[in-house]
């Protein structure tokens, strides 16, 4: 597969990322968060708007991964 697909493949795959995870964090947020202590609160909302990275640092080394010469 070339890089040009990788990337095309990989940017619809983020936006799909990004728009699953940001409804996921919507809906555990609004559960059971709320009714934690605000230290809880906070820890739980960082984490819930930064562990996103993880699984989208991956997709892009695939992405950027150079072709296989023939």
């Amino acid at each position: 597969m070339s890089q040009r697909v990788r990337k095309f493949i990989g940017t619809v795959l983020m936006l799909v990322l990004v728009v699953v995870w940001a409804l996921g964090a919507m809906a555990i947020s609004q559960g059971r968060v709320l009714e934690l202590h605000w230290a809880l609160q906070l820890v739980c909302f960082a984490l819930l708007g930064s562990l996103w990275v993880v699984p989208a640092a991956y997709l892009i080394l695939w992405m950027e991964r150079p072709d296989k010469r023939a």
